[in-house]
C-alpha cells in the first residue's frame, strides 16, 4: 500500500493525515507509549519522523525548519516529563516569534486526575509559552486542531501553538473499548454496574462523530500589513533624512517565501542597514549597503532610524542607542514591540518584510542619495575589518579566535548553513563569519538560550537538504548537544561541529573575575569532545595549534561529504576582544 493511499485505523493517522495536508515533511520526536500512534501514522505517510535523545532538541529542530521555511516546525513528545522537558525550548520559540507546533501526548481523558502514568496538569506548565492550548477530549476534533494550530501559529505574530492529544484518542476504537472494560472488571455490584457504564458512556463521547473521515484543509493565513498613512508618513521621514538607517531583525524574515523580494527592497531602498539575528546574511557577504561594525555609534549619529522586526530591548540598550532628535519608525506585527522602551515617531504596525518593500516601491527610483553617509560608515567598516585582521595574526600557545573564525568563513561552502550555540565565541563569530545569503544563519534570538546547537542543525538539514551545515560552538554550550551526535549519525546527517574549546564559561568568567576578584563556577577543562563524538559513530578531530586549522577544517569538509557527522574541537588562546561585553 502506498503512503498517499493509507487509511484512517485510529487516531493518530488523523493527526498525520491533518500533518502531511499541512505540507510537512520531517516530524520531531522523542517517542513514548503516548504518541506512537502519531509516529506510526506519519512514517506510514512518507513523513520522515526523525528521533532524538532529548524532547528540547526535538522542539529545536521544529523551531529551526519553521524559520527557514517559513513554514510551522512540528514536534511531538510525550506526557509529563516528555511536555515539560520541552519548556525552555518553547519559551525560545515564542520570543524568537517562531511558528511551531508542538504535539503532547496525555493520560487517557477518563483518568486524568487520578493517578495515571505521567499524569499532570499541562496547561498550567505549558500555557504562558504558546500562543494557545489546544486541550482536546473527541477524536473527530483531531484533525480540525491540527488545521487550527497551523493558522494560529502564523497569524499575526508567530509564535508556538500546543495540541494536547490524549492517549485514547490516538488508538484504535476497538483497543481503547477493551482497554475500559478491563479497567471497570466484571463484578456485579452496584458500584461495579456503575463504572462499566460510565465507562461505556465516556468512551461513546470519546469517539462520537469518527465514523466520518476527515478532510484536513489548510487555512490560508495572510500577513499584517501597515496601513497606507504610517507608509507614507515614514517614507516621507526617510525622504528628509541626511543620515538614515535601517536595522533588520528575524521578524523581517519570517516570510521566507519573500526573502528575495526584501533583498530587492533593500537594495532599491538605498538605506545602510544592519542586519540581526534570522536577517543575517540577507544582503549576502558583502553588500555595499550592508554594515558590520560600529551600529551604537552609526545609531547616535543617525537622524532618521528604521527598526523592522527589532524592538528596543536590551540589544539596543532599551531604545537609548537611537538618539533623542532622530525620528524613530518602527515597522513590527507586534504593537507592544513597536513601542517597547520608545515610542516610535511613526509605527508600521504590520510585517516588518512587508513594510519595507512597500516603502522601496512608493519610494520609485528617485529619491533622496546618502552616498556620503554610507562612504563614513563603510570606512569604519573597512577600519575595523583590519583591526580584527591585525588581531587574527597574534600567535599563542594554542588557536587564536579569531584566526579560526576568519578561516571558517574562508572555508566554508558558499551554501553554508551556520548554526551558532554559544557566548563569548559565538558572539566573536558574529562579526566574523559572514552569512552566505539569505536564511543561513540560526542563532537562539532574544532568550540567548544554550543548548539550541543540534537542534537548530536538524531542522536546518531537513529545511536544506544538500547544504553544509556548520555548528559553531562555545565549549560550555556543546554539552546540551552531544548526545545528539548519535541522532547525527543514525539519521544520516552530516552536520560539521566546531568547538572552541577555552575551557571555560568565559563570557561569564570575564566579567563576574573584574568585578567580584573570583572564577568560582566559570571553569571547564580542555575536555575530548571529539572522542565523545567518535564514540556516538561520528568523526572526532581535536586541534591544538593555528597552523594546525585550515587542514583540520578541509578535512571535516571532506568527512562531511561522503556522509558523516563530524565535530572539530578546537584549542582556543584567551581573548579580550569581548571585553566589556557583559548584558543585562
Amino acid at each position: 500500500m502506498t503512503a498517499g493511499a493509507v487509511g484512517i485505523r485510529h487516531g493518530g493517522d488523523r493527526v498525520a493525515q491533518a500533518l502531511v495536508a499541512h505540507g510537512v515533511t520531517h516530524l520531531y520526536t522523542l517517542c513514548g507509549g503516548h504518541i506512537s500512534p502519531i509516529l506510526a501514522g506519519a512514517k506510514a505517510r512518507g513523513v520522515r519522523v526523525v528521533d532524538v535523545r532529548d524532547e528540547a532538541t526535538a522542539v529545536f529542530a521544529a523551531d529551526a525548519a519553521a524559520r527557514l521555511s517559513g513554514r510551522p516546525g512540528v514536534a511531538a513528545v510525550t506526557a509529563g516529563p516528555g511536555i515539560t522537558n520541552t519548556i525552555t525550548a518553547l519559551k525560545n520559540a515564542q520570543l524568537a516569534q517562531s511558528p511551531l507546533v508542538l504535539i503532547g501526548g496525555a493520560a487517557p481523558t477518563a483518568l486524568q486526575g487520578r493517578g495515571a502514568l505521567q499524569d499532570i496538569d499541562q496547561r498550567p506548565l505549558v500555557e504562558p509559552h504558546v500562543k494557545r492550548f489546544l486541550k482536546l477530549r473527541r477524536v473527530r476534533d483531531l484533525a480540525p486542531a491540527v488545521a487550527e494550530a497551523f493558522a494560529l501559529a502564523r497569524t499575526g505574530v508567530p509564535g508556538p501553538v500546543f495540541i494536547e492529544c490524549p492517549v485514547d484518542l490516538l488508538y484504535d476504537e476497538a483497543s481503547i473499548r477493551q482497554w475500559y472494560a478491563d479497567a471497570a472488571g466484571k463484578g456485579t455490584g452496584l458500584a461495579d454496574r456503575a463504572l462499566r457504564w460510565y465507562l461505556n458512556r465516556h468512551a461513546a463521547r470519546v469517539f462520537a462523530g469518527s465514523d466520518t473521515a476527515p478532510t484536513p484543509t489548510p487555512r490560508p493565513v495572510d500577513p499584517p500589513r501597515p496601513d497606507a498613512p504610517a507608509l507614507r508618513h515614514a517614507l516621507a521621514a526617510l525622504q528628509r533624512a541626511e543620515r538614515p538607517l535601517m536595522v533588520l531583525g528575524s521578524q523581517a524574515v519570517v516570510e521566507a517565501a519573500e526573502v528575495d523580494a526584501l533583498v530587492r527592497a533593500v537594495d532599491a531602498l538605498g538605506v545602510p542597514v544592519y542586519l540581526s539575528g534570522m536577517a543575517r546574511g540577507l544582503l549576502g557577504r558583502s553588500h555595499p549597503l550592508q554594515m558590520r561594525h560600529a551600529r551604537r555609534l552609526a545609531l547616535r549619529e543617525a537622524d532618521c532610524v528604521l527598526l523592522a522586526g527589532v524592538p528596543c530591548d536590551f540589544r539596543l540598550d532599551y531604545g537609548r542607542h537611537v538618539r533623542r532628535s532622530a525620528t524613530l519608525l518602527a515597522a513590527n506585527r507586534s504593537a507592544r514591540d513597536a513601542r517597547l522602551n520608545r515610542r516610535p515617531d511613526v509605527a508600521l504596525i504590520g510585517d516588518a518584510g512587508h513594510a519595507i518593500r512597500e516603502l522601496a516601491a512608493k519610494r520609485g527610483a528617485a529619491g533622496a542619495s546618502w552616498a556620503a553617509w554610507i562612504d563614513t560608515l563603510r570606512a569604519r567598516d573597512t577600519a575595523r575589518e583590519a583591526d580584527i585582521d591585525r588581531d587574527a595574526g597574534v600567535h599563542g600557545e594554542h588557536v587564536n579566535p579569531l584566526a579560526l573564525l576568519r578561516a571558517l568563513d574562508a572555508e566554508a561552502a558558499d551554501d553554508a548553513v551556520f548554526v551558532a550555540d554559544g557566548g563569548d565565541f559565538v558572539a566573536t563569530a558574529s562579526y566574523v563569519l559572514r552569512p552566505r545569503g539569505p536564511l543561513a544563519w540560526l542563532d537562539p534570538g532574544a532568550f540567548g538560550t544554550l543548548g539550541v546547537g543540534a537542534g537548530f542543525a536538524l531542522g536546518a538539514a531537513a529545511a536544506r537538504p544538500g547544504r553544509e551545515v556548520w555548528i559553531v560552538f562555545g565549549d560550555g554550550a556543546c554539552g546540551w548537544s552531544l548526545a545528539e551526535f548519535d541522532s547525527f549519525v543514525r539519521q544520516g546527517l552530516p552536520v560539521i561541529a566546531v568547538v572552541g574549546n577555552d575551557a571555560g564559561w568565559t563570557q561569564i568568567a570575564r566579567e563576574q573575575v573584574k568585578m567580584l576578584g573570583d572564577d568560582v563556577g566559570t571553569v571547564l577543562g580542555r575536555t575530548a569532545y571529539h572522542d565523545v563524538a567518535a564514540g556516538f559513530g561520528a568523526a572526532g578531530i581535536e586541534v591544538r595549534r593555528d597552523d594546525e586549522v585550515p587542514a583540520a577544517l578541509q578535512r571535516a569538509r571532506r568527512i562531511a561529504r561522503e556522509g558523516r557527522p563530524v565535530l572539530v574541537n578546537v584549542w582556543l588562546d584567551k581573548t579580550a576582544f569581548r571585553e566589556g561585553s557583559l548584558s543585562m
